[in-house]
C-alpha cells in the first residue's frame, strides 16, 4: 500500500521492519490529516460520497500531500477495485492489460478505481485511451499530477473529470501528525519546542517528508531534548520546492512581477530571494526584471529601464552570488518607481489598429519622391517641414488618409509622464489650432 502521504507504489507484504509512513497511513478518510477543503463535509469529496456518486477525478497539488492514501480509501469506501499505475512506467501495452482487466471486472459486478500517478506525463493518445472506458464506465479515473491540469491535460479528460486542489499542509495539520507519530512510537521526540518548530519548517508543508524525519530524529539515542543547533547539524534540510520548467517557476515569478506592480519592495526581494535559493537562473531574473520595467513603469520613470540593463551587465560581470545584489537592487527600485502601463497599453493599441488596417499606405505627401514618375504622382506634395513652422509643429495628418487618427498612448498624471502628458496636450492643442486655420483657408 501507498505510505500516509507518498505517491508510491505499495511495497510488498514484509514481516520485517515497516517505516513509520507505512505503519501510520490512514484507515479511513476521516483519519486523513489536512486537506479540508477536498474532504469536509460541503467539500466535494464529502458531498459526493454523501450522495453515493463519485466521478472521475483530478488530484492537483505538491509531493508528500496525500493524493495517493485518499485515492485508496475512496476506493475502500465506495467498494471498488483499486488499481495504481504510474505514467512514468506504463506503456500502451500495459494500459490494454488494466482496460481489459476492468472490463473483465465489470462483467463480474465489481468497478474498478484507476489510480494514475503522474497522469500529466502520458501523451495525448495515451490520454484519449482512457475516455471511452471512463464514459461507458469501466473505469473510474483518479488522476494525480503535481502540474497545472489546464495545461498537461487533454481538454478531453478534463470534461470528464473534477479537478481537485490538494494543498501543501499546515503548520498545524503537520504537528498533529507529529503528535500522532509519537503515539506511535510510544515515546516524545527528544526535541526542545524550538527544535521541534525547526522540525516542523523542514518539512516544507509535505507529510512524507516530516515522517521521514521524525524516523530518523526518533532513532537518535539521547536522554536530554535537544535543541535548534544539534537539530540541524544532524539534519540537512528539506530542498524548497521549485521546478525551473513548472507550475513553481510560473506562480513565483507572478507572484514577483505583481509584487513590483503592487509597489511593495519587501515582498518583490522575498520572491526574487526565493527563485534564486530555488536556483532559478539569475539571467532569466534579468531578463525578465527589464520587462517589468518596459510594461509597468514605462516613461513613468524613463530610468528604470536603464537602472535593470545596469543591473544585468553587472550581475554578467561578478557573477553568483556578488552579481544577485544588482539584481536585487533593480527590483527594490522598479517596486518604488511611479507605475504607468500607458506606453504597454498603447503598443498593443497600435498593434490591433496595424492589423486591421491591412496595407492601407502612407498619405503621399509624406513619401519621399527620388524620381520624376514618384513626384508626377504626387509624392511629397504638400509636405510641411516641421522645422519651419510656427512653434516646430505643422500638425500635419501622418495616418493613412482612409484612416481615423487613432489615439493610442494616454499617459497617466504620475512620474515623467505628468511632463509628457502635457506635452501631448500642449501638440494636441496646436494640431487643432492648425486644423482650424487651414479649414479657414480652404473656405
Amino acid at each position: 500500500m501507498a505510505d500516509l502521504f507518498g505517491d508510491d507504489p505499495a511495497p510488498e507484504p514484509s514481516s520485517g521492519p515497516r517505516p513509520l509512513a507505512d505503519r501510520l497511513r490512514p484507515r479511513a478518510l476521516s483519519e486523513v490529516i489536512g486537506q479540508r477543503q477536498v474532504l469536509g463535509p460541503e467539500a466535494p469529496l464529502g458531498a459526493m460520497l454523501e450522495s453515493g456518486a463519485l466521478s472521475s477525478l483530478v488530484f492537483w497539488g505538491p509531493p508528500g500531500v496525500g493524493k495517493t492514501t485518499i485515492a485508496r480509501l475512496l476506493a475502500d469506501e465506495t467498494d471498488l477495485h483499486f488499481v495504481q499505475i504510474s505514467a512514468i512506467f506504463t506503456g500502451v501495452p500495459e494500459l490494454r492489460k488494466v482496460f481489459e482487466a476492468a472490463k473483465l471486472r465489470r462483467r463480474n459486478g465489481q468497478g474498478t478505481l484507476l489510480f494514475v500517478d503522474e497522469i500529466h506525463r502520458f501523451n495525448k493518445a495515451q490520454q484519449d485511451s482512457f475516455l471511452p472506458h471512463m464514459e461507458d464506465g469501466t473505469i473510474l479515473l483518479v488522476g494525480a499530477t503535481t502540474e497545472n491540469p489546464s495545461f498537461e491535460l487533454n481538454a478531453a479528460v478534463l470534461s470528464r473529470a473534477q479537478v481537485l486542489i490538494l494543498t501543501r499542509l499546515e503548520e498545524a495539520d503537520l504537528e498533529s501528525l507529529a503528535k500522532r507519530a509519537e503515539q506511535e512510537l510510544g515515546r516524545p521526540l527528544p526535541l526542545d519546542a524550538s527544535a521541534r518548530a525547526a522540525l516542523i519548517n523542514m518539512a516544507d508543508g509535505d507529510g512524507r517528508s516530516l515522517l521521514n524525519l521524525i524516523e530518523q530524529v526518533a532513532a537518535w539515542k539521547t536522554d536530554t531534548a535537544l535543541g535548534v543547533e544539534t537539530l540541524t547539524s544532524r539534519l540537512m534540510k528539506r530542498a524548497t520546492k521549485y521546478d525551473k520548467s513548472g507550475d513553481e517557476h510560473y506562480n513565483l515569478i507572478s507572484a514577483l512581477h505583481k509584487s513590483v506592480r503592487g509597489s511593495d519592495p519587501d515582498a518583490a526581494l522575498y520572491w526574487l530571494a526565493r527563485m534564486l535559493t530555488g536556483g532559478e537562473d539569475p539571467r532569466y531574473l534579468a531578463r525578465r526584471i527589464v520587462r517589468m520595467a518596459v510594461e509597468d513603469i514605462g516613461l513613468a520613470d524613463p530610468q528604470a529601464q536603464a537602472v535593470c540593463l545596469q543591473a544585468w551587465e553587472t550581475y554578467e560581470r561578478l557573477g553568483s552570488p556578488e552579481g544577485e545584489l544588482a539584481l536585487g537592487q533593480a527590483v527594490t527600485y522598479l517596486a518604488l518607481a511611479p507605475k504607468s502601463n500607458a506606453g504597454y497599453a498603447a503598443f498593443k493599441a497600435a498593434m490591433v489598429a496595424a492589423k486591421k488596417s491591412g496595407s492601407e499606405p502612407p498619405p503621399a505627401h509624406i513619401l519621399n519622391a527620388p524620381t520624376t514618375l514618384m513626384k508626377e504622382q504626387g509624392f511629397g506634395a504638400g509636405y510641411a517641414y516641421d522645422h519651419d513652422a510656427q512653434d516646430g509643429f505643422s500638425g500635419q495628418n501622418y495616418f493613412p488618409d482612409t484612416m481615423k487618427r487613432g489615439s493610442y498612448y494616454q499617459p497617466v498624471d504620475r512620474g515623467f509622464e505628468r511632463d509628457l502628458k502635457k506635452r501631448l496636450d500642449y501638440f494636441a492643442g496646436l494640431r487643432a489650432k492648425r486644423q482650424g486655420q487651414d479649414k479657414g483657408r480652404s473656405n
